[in-house]
């Protein structure tokens, strides 16, 4: 699981905002990145969970899929997940997967009554509330110390940075369907060449991000304005924020920026460092944050632990070692 996005980010905006809008080209708003999930039997149960319990299963989703040919239709323990002729996408599925398998160690545990069904039951709040204090009760996560706290504020100093922001211009080559990475990135790498090169001229930077850049800001020579790290897709904000060896750095960057969209060539025009707040001023706020990773972390374990010990049929969740699933 990855927490460099936790819920409780400390990072500020500064400045106005820029992005050329087109939201294809890694500059702009992270939010729009997102997908939103689906409703379900397990989101419903979920939703009375405190955020780390959901962060757990969400770490154990990570490892499952369907599998490729089953060869009988998904079921936990012999329950169904799907009733005759239901039919779920794969992420509902594997959601109503971890709500069955929660449901049935409530059940084993003599704290719900066995379902009569062969089908897995949609939950009531009363059950809900059930498995909530389950959880409770099972999975065990320690309290961060004082020096744990300091040595996270050490080594995030980035993260908590408030109100830094980076005035960039950028030449986007970008990866669609069918094109031939290999020789895209060569056109990029030799852009940059060029544009390294003591001897080039001010005004290339934006003569070649009118004639070469698959981002609408081409048009303006690249430039996308002021950005926040909230304005950036991840790959883009890492590389402007978050490395120490060039986040305050100004001027090109001496190799390409990969992201999701493609190859980057960026140019830092201007730098605001912001200011980082006192360790004092946000031990409270970090100690809930590694609280929320060590249960989250212990959520995910016991999640795991439940697949391993149950027959697992039709489709693959990730668990401990077990010979039950098929």
């Amino acid at each position: 699981m990855t927490f460099d996005t936790l819920t409780e980010n400390p990072l500020a905006t500064a400045g106005a905002s820029g992005s050329c809008g087109s939201g294809s080209c890694g500059c702009g708003s992270a939010s729009s990145l997102s997908s939103s999930s689906s409703s379900s039997a397990y989101e419903r149960t979920a939703a009375s969970m405190p955020a780390a319990v959901l962060a757990a299963q969400a770490e154990a989703a990570n490892g499952v899929a369907l599998a490729e040919t089953p060869a009988m239709p998904p079921a936990i323990n012999g329950i169904a997940l799907l009733a005759p002729g239901e039919a779920l996408s794969a992420e509902d599925l594997l959601e109503r997967a971890h709500a069955e398998l929660l449901r049935q160690e409530a059940v084993r545990l003599g704290l719900l009554p066995a379902h009569a069904g062969l089908t897995a039951p949609e939950l009531s709040a009363d059950e809900q509330a059930v498995i909530d204090r389950m959880l409770d009760q099972e999975v065990a996560s320690p309290q961060p110390t004082p020096e744990e706290a300091l040595r996270y504020y050490d080594a995030h100093k980035a993260q908590f940075t408030l109100g830094q922001a980076r005035r960039v211009r950028h030449i986007l080559f970008a990866v669609t369907p069918g094109v031939n990475v290999p020789a895209l990135a060569q056109r990029a790498e030799a852009a940059l060449l060029e544009l390294s090169n003591k001897s080039v001229v001010p005004e290339r930077f934006a003569e070649l991000a009118a004639e070469l850049s698959n981002c609408p800001s081409g048009a303006q020579g690249g430039d996308l304005g002021w950005l926040t790290p909230q304005d950036c897709a991840p790959e883009f904000a890492k590389e402007l924020f978050f490395m120490a060896e060039s986040s305050l750095s100004l001027g090109l960057r001496p190799r390409l920026v990969h992201t999701r969209f493609g190859f980057h060539i960026v140019d830092v025009l201007e730098v605001n460092p912001g200011h980082l707040p006192e360790f004092a001023q946000l031990k409270t706020q970090i100690a809930s944050r590694l609280q929320w990773q060590s249960r989250a972390t212990a959520l995910g374990q016991y999640m795991r632990r439940l697949v391993g010990l149950a027959q697992v049929q039709g489709l693959a969740l990730e668990g401990d070692a077990s010979p039950l699933v098929q």
